[in-house]
């Protein structure tokens, strides 16, 4: 077993409102490569979210529940480079699923290394039948006629079920 010190510890971080199987690919790839990860909420309260802090906690949770390595938590106020110094993580995961991706990742991940030079992003890009998956492309396709079938293929069970309850009358 690893001591503190030696522990290989990442933050994955984002605002999962609310967390898609893209999220839930990226933790399981990320929880095979460290001793612990840290999925962690961002919270920007200048950002009207659908979901609170509390049920996004609650899914993620759940989703982790296959992953003893893997912890939740929220942060806010604070640059997540310097929140994953401040929870002794080395590295900060991060998905990459466009060209769009990769250039707003690439800036961060400097900026990042100016901020905390220790602190190691890397990457990891989803598989191709995932990769278009976003929380805003969930929530863009609850509504229209058949959503409940669409939507169903793109979040985990838990997510799914609240998406059901808040729009019963859709």
């Amino acid at each position: 077993m690893n001591t503190q010190s030696t522990l290989r510890r990442a933050v994955y971080a984002g605002s999962f409102d609310p967390p898609t199987n893209g999220h839930l690919w990226m933790i399981a790839e990320a929880q095979q490569l460290f001793d612990e990860l840290i999925v962690a909420i961002g919270i920007n309260p200048d950002k009207k979210s659908s979901y609170t802090v509390a049920e996004r906690i609650a899914f993620l949770q759940d989703m982790a529940k296959p992953y003893p390595n893997v912890r939740v938590a929220s942060y806010e106020y604070q640059f997540l480079v310097n929140y994953a110094h401040d929870v002794g993580a080395a590295f900060i995961v991060r998905g990459i699923r466009s060209a769009g991706d990769y250039e707003y990742e690439r800036a961060m991940r400097h900026i990042n290394a100016d901020l905390q030079p220790a602190i190691k992003t890397v990457f990891l890009m989803p598989p191709r039948e995932i990769a278009e998956i976003s929380s805003t492309m969930v929530k863009g396709l609850v509504g229209p006629k058949g959503w409940r079938e669409i939507v169903k293929r793109y979040v985990p069970p838990s997510v799914y079920h609240k998406i059901l309850a808040d729009n019963a009358d859709k």
